[in-house]
């Protein structure tokens, strides 16, 4: 889809990209953000949480769902990596100066008018995430702007806050966390909703993502940077996505959510054309466990061999057919009624007449159920839920909930990216209420000595990075302008310090602009690749371990097999170097081999020799070294000059 059908619905694109700070110590305590935990020193607790009011006497529904579900939170902790503050013990230490100063650089990097005074605020967060029911956060800039191309992207806010707790393992009614992370320097950038196509919204996030690391204080790895999105077309609503695992996955998560609004839309359109209205949903949920009492569906037996098991069912009037259209790929709107009934009534999921028969469910149940209800089996879709009694009836209530909003069109909510960019219901979006101020920590006044400090985080005008790449790296014009737009710029200047007596900066700035790309567009998993995989590579070629012509290959091969090393790979690729000797007995070999056409045709001799020995060293050896050998042999052993 091309950006004037973006434009003609009206998409609206909003980032809010979270950065981890790299800082000595966590933002409201003394532990260290890249700790080493004594595990003999670990110990767990428990705790239940649950929604407050806000100073306006209103609850978060976020809040209230997470309360609902009534789940136990536990949490690991360590000596080294976590302390009283985390397990909410004790109060919050004064802010982090190092990460105020960092934080102030990007805003003023980000041109951004810089608030007088910084408070401090609670923000209501009781999924687990954080021990004490909410996470700490406070706004340090507003009103800024970043370029991109030719166009300008607003730049809304500013805010430092604390990280979460790292999620271990979830349940149904417990949910594990580590405390490690907790409390780590976040910067949270949050654009305006300017950003009107997938392929700017993947730049935008990119430019602020590689603004923060070149201020050599944002962590580095898987999670360094997160982000989530906020999409909406005309008619259709905002919906916030979180979770969006790698950077590149940005588009294709706001095509996928432009499909499923469109979608919705259009099942909206097509229950007025069969004129129907909210009222024909009743909402009443029979207990149908009688027709099923003979079953050989797995998940229904399943279901009735547990305590208080049951089969209840409901009917969506006018509905018959609506429920199997697909929203995104792989994704139905019965998968979204089935989200539903998941996050409200805890079940493991629904079955909905245009599914059926399937599952074991025969036809002649199918007839019974329909029957039961009183539906018609021509124009009704019926939804049954197999679990225990009391969550199947707050799952149902909750699909009917949903599908009345079907007469409107797309809900504002919530959702979790997918592994392949689709998302599902999450929760509903949070509200103002959720904010109150933190009353342990005094305001901050920003005076003109904490903006001087600041000033040396600041990172370089990309004029002079520009210029720096072209006359002291040797990079062309064209590679110098790619690689400055890279998230990876800073990581590419690290090894072009390290490593670029020995390997040439044009190859190390290649990995980044034609290599990971070009893997990434075969559908190799190339971004699960870590940057120290990617320097071992680089020191390998530095070493002579291998050549740079086997740089695509190894990383290929490492993508597809994580975990395995740098040596291993190239081991199991064949592409050890070979030793000068090796290489040369192999040149000699194929130039007795072919003697009398290289005589024949002395002007493509060292064409014919050069083919056949890299069929051979192709990825082992620089490709500028065979062409000196093979030189040099057909001097010495032909008397041929090339």
């Amino acid at each position: 889809m091309n950006s004037d059908f973006y434009k003609s619905i009206g998409l609206k694109v909003g980032l809010e990209i979270h950065i981890q700070l790299n800082t000595k110590r966590k933002l409201f305590c003394h532990c260290p953000t890249s700790p080493e935990p004594v595990e003999e020193h670990k110990w767990v607790f428990k705790r239940y949480l649950r929604p407050a009011r806000s100073e306006i006497g209103e609850v978060d529904p976020a809040a209230l769902l997470e309360w609902r579900r009534n789940r136990l939170y536990i949490y690991d902790t360590a000596e080294g990596s976590s302390c009283l503050v985390e397990t909410d013990e004790e109060p919050p230490h004064m802010v982090d100066e190092e990460s105020l100063l960092i934080a102030l650089a990007i805003a003023k990097a980000l041109n951004m008018k810089i608030v007088d005074e910084i408070h401090v605020m609670r923000k209501i967060v009781i999924d687990g995430s954080n021990v004490s029911g909410f996470q700490r956060t406070m706004l340090v800039a507003v009103d800024g702007e970043i370029k991109i191309e030719d166009r300008r992207i607003g730049i809304q806010t500013l805010c430092l806050e604390e990280d979460a707790a790292r999620k271990l393992e979830e349940r149904e009614l417990e949910v594990h966390y580590a405390l490690d992370r907790l409390g780590i320097p976040l910067v949270e950038v949050a654009t305006d909703p300017s950003i009107d196509s997938p392929e700017l919204a993947l730049k935008t996030a990119l430019k602020i993502g590689q603004l923060a690391r070149l201020t050599g204080k944002a962590k580095r790895g898987l999670g360094g940077i997160r982000q989530d999105v906020n999409i909406s077309i005309a008619s259709g609503a905002k919906i916030e996505i979180k979770g969006i695992q790698h950077l590149f996955m940005i588009p294709k998560v706001v095509e996928y959510e432009v499909q499923r609004q469109l979608k919705l839309l259009e099942v909206r359109d097509e229950l007025a054309r069969r004129g129907l209205n909210p009222s024909v949903l009743r909402g009443d949920i029979v207990d149908v466990t009688h027709v099923f009492e003979k079953s050989q569906s797995k998940i229904i037996r399943k279901a009735l061999s547990t305590p208080n098991g049951a089969v209840l069912a409901v009917a969506l009037p006018g509905f018959k057919g609506l429920l199997g259209i697909e929203l995104q790929p792989g994704r139905r709107f019965g998968t979204e009624l089935s989200d539903y009934a998941r996050v409200w009534g805890g079940v493991g999921g629904i079955i909905h007449s245009d599914e059926l028969p399937g599952y074991g469910i025969t036809l002649d149940e199918v007839k019974k159920l329909y029957e039961e209800l009183g539906a018609n089996r021509e124009k009704d879709a019926v939804v049954i839920v197999a679990d225990e009694k009391s969550k199947g009836e707050k799952a149902l209530k909750a699909l009917i909930e949903r599908a009345k909003y079907s007469f409107i069109g797309v809900p504002e909510e919530t959702r979790a990216a997918n592994p392949d960019g689709t998302t599902r219901y999450a929760r509903p979006r949070p509200g103002a209420a959720r904010m109150y101020p933190e009353t342990d920590i005094p305001p901050i006044v920003i005076t003109r000595e904490i903006l001087e400090m600041a000033e040396k985080y600041v990172p370089e005008h990309p004029d002079v990075k520009y210029k720096k790449l072209v006359e002291k790296h040797g990079l062309s014009k064209t590679l110098a302008e790619t690689i400055i737009n890279d998230l990876r710029l800073d990581f590419y200047e690290y090894l072009a310090d390290k490593y670029g007596d020995k390997v040439p900066c044009s190859v190390i700035a290649s990995i980044f602009v034609n290599t990971i790309p070009m893997l990434r567009r075969e559908g190799i998993p190339i971004d699960s690749v870590d940057e120290e995989v990617i320097e071992q590579v680089v020191k390998a070629i530095a070493e002579g371990v291998v050549a740079k012509e086997a740089i695509p290959d190894v990383l290929a091969f490492i993508a597809k097999n994580p975990g395995i090393t740098v040596f291993k790979a190239i081991e199991s690729l064949g592409l050890k170097k070979p030793e000068l000797g090796e290489l040369d007995k192999l040149i000699e070999d194929v130039i007795k081999s072919n003697k009398e056409k290289l005589l024949s045709r002395r002007d493509k001799a060292f064409n014919i020799v050069m083919s056949e020995v890299m069929k051979t060293v192709r990825g082992r050896v620089d490709g500028r070294l065979v062409a000196e050998r093979v030189k040099t042999k057909l001097r010495d052993l032909l008397n041929i000059e090339t």
